[in-house]
């Protein structure tokens, strides 16, 4: 039943929560009056008022005062109204108290159910207001459970879920365990917020960084560029306007201290941090790293790139399965043909040949003679005459 108890616990729920007492009064009315309804079949508008400083409640049915009546079970004429009090006007409502003492013995039931409920969606909604500050960030969660292929981390009391394809192909989760993850996505379900992490987005890499190197933190350091494929490889194009600072010194770190780090992080994922630059066919040239560049011939309007490089270089700016070459052409945003020099060099060749056989054909064309001057001569069938 509701009573002084019941009125303290909601006391204590402010004080505990910080949830005023009043959220869960209006729900509480609200329920009531659906459940009131339900139980007695009525279709008459009903409401139910809670009153603290009685330690009660008292359920009403009302009629509201229109000038045309569509629902006859919850409006009243104004005529008909005026018939009971002449001081009623349209939007007064017409209020008869209902005996509520049948109705008290589901009161208790429904109130557990509100409040806890109520209280479900208040906590799920001030977890939401506070991670949703947090999406494209880096969090240290726990592990909670693993079921199957995909792992369940607690975040703010919350469950989020690292699914089998934001796991890096080495990871191995133990329950219990604290582990760094990129908050992807975060949404409002019908069961509370829905957290997606992850640890092979390329935000995940470019958190650590920030986490790591305080000349990215502080802008000093720019991160131009990140792509990756997860567990394997990862190409980054850094840049400072300050001329004193060596970005990819500040990535790597003393003896390579910070960038080992995160590479311990992502189990082995080898890391590349190339200067960016300014200029498209340095950039090119650049983001084939480790390979050397001997020159890039581009088309910038269909944005394709012919690399040259030494033929002891190609295999090493492909890379494995065209890894290299391909990382290179998504950081720079450009298609990138790789060639060995000697392949160039004969094909070059054999373009100076064709176009040296074509010139000469030419010049070898004879001048085609003059044509001589007509002689004055009679056609067939024209009359000559003497003089």
């Amino acid at each position: 039943m509701i009573n002084k108890e019941f009125f303290t616990a909601l006391d204590l729920l402010e004080k505990e929560k910080k949830i005023p007492k009043e959220v869960f009064i209006e729900a509480l009315e609200s329920a009531l009056a659906l459940a009131y309804k339900k139980q007695f079949g009525t279709s008459k508008a009903i409401e139910v008022l809670l009153l603290p400083e009685k330690n009660a409640f008292k359920i009403n049915a009302y009629l509201t005062v229109v000038e045309e009546v569509e629902d006859k079970d919850t409006q009243i004429s104004l005529e008909d109204a005026k018939l009971i009090d002449r001081k009623y006007k349209v939007g007064d409502r017409i209020t008869e108290e209902i005996d509520s003492k049948e109705f008290g013995r589901i009161v208790a039931q429904n109130a557990k159910q509100v409040i806890m409920q109520k209280l479900r969606d208040v906590e799920n909604s001030v977890a939401y207001e506070e991670l949703a500050e947090k999406e494209d960030d880096l969090l240290t969660v726990v592990v909670r459970r693993i079921d199957g292929k995909y792992v369940y981390v607690e975040i703010k009391k919350l469950e989020a879920v690292l699914a089998p394809n934001d796991q890096l192909p080495n990871d191995k989760f133990y329950v219990g365990e604290r582990i760094k993850v990129y908050v992807k996505k975060i949404r409002q379900g019908s069961r509370g917020p829905m957290v997606q992490v992850s640890r092979t987005a390329p935000g995940f890499v470019r958190k650590l960084f920030e986490a790591e190197v305080p000349e990215i933190k502080s802008g000093q350091v720019v991160i131009k560029g990140l792509v990756r494929e997860p567990g394997y490889r990862t190409k980054m194009a850094v840049y400072s306007e300050d001329p004193n600072i060596d970005a990819v010194g500040a990535c790597v770190g003393n003896r390579g201290l910070r960038v080992s780090s995160i590479v311990a992080e992502l189990g082995g994922e080898k890391i590349e941090i190339i200067p960016w630059c300014e200029d498209v066919l340095e950039f090119i040239a650049r983001a084939l790293s480790p390979a050397k560049v001997i020159m890039v011939e581009a088309n910038e309007e269909e944005r394709n790139a012919k690399v040259i490089v030494k033929d002891d270089m190609l295999s090493l700016a492909i890379g494995k399965d065209g890894q290299n070459a391909r990382l290179a052409a998504r950081l720079t945003n450009w298609k990138i043909d790789v060639r060995p020099y000697s392949a160039y060099m004969k094909q070059k060749e054999e373009e100076e040949a064709a176009e040296a056989a074509a010139a000469a054909e030419e010049e070898a064309q004879p001048e085609e003679a003059p044509s001589a001057e007509p002689e004055d001569t009679a056609e067939v069938g024209e009359e000559v005459t003497s003089d």
